[in-house]
């Protein structure tokens, strides 16, 4: 199964860019993976409803048939990293071509974006800058195929 993640906006610290490419390299290991940043949406004097709007249309063109759209959201589900680990080996065995997991911009997402995904998980009851929240994705599913195969790294 492929794993897509796509965000809104590039990461501006170098740190934190470094911190996930050093998890989108562990988790290459174990599942094709594709990061993707899409330009941020600069509309002058747009509403927070325009900038949605025109995330949205760059969101849903990245999401190709078979595949399910996950969006990281404070609202979505709240699950631990066994949970998390339980949901994908269930998506794996459903039969999904591919997960698509979205970081959106400051605004959340459209409502055509939410009409099209198929889950909705939330990080923390925290709340993250999107670079972190990128960052934390990325450990997260790190860990996720850790668990899966049973391997050390995940201590309870």
């Amino acid at each position: 199964m492929k794993i897509k993640i796509l965000t809104v906006g590039k990461t501006r610290e170098a740190w934190m860019m470094q911190g996930i490419d050093h998890y989108l390299s562990r988790l290459g290991h174990y599942t094709r993976l594709e990061y993707k940043e899409l330009p941020d949406v600069k509309l002058a004097h747009a509403s927070a409803a325009g900038r949605k709007q025109a995330e949205g249309q760059l969101i849903l063109p990245q999401v190709g048939p078979g595949e399910r759209l996950v969006l990281l959201d404070e609202n979505g589900e709240k699950m631990g990293s066994r949970l998390l680990a339980t949901w994908m080996q269930k998506q794996q065995n459903a039969g999904s071509r591919g997960l698509v997991f979205v970081v959106g911009g400051a605004y959340g997402f459209s409502e055509e974006v939410y009409s099209k995904a198929q889950s909705r998980i939330s990080l923390s009851a925290l709340t993250f800058p999107h670079d972190l929240a990128r960052l934390v994705l990325a450990e997260q599913l790190y860990r996720v195929f850790t668990l899966l195969r049973d391997e050390s790294y995940h201590h309870d």
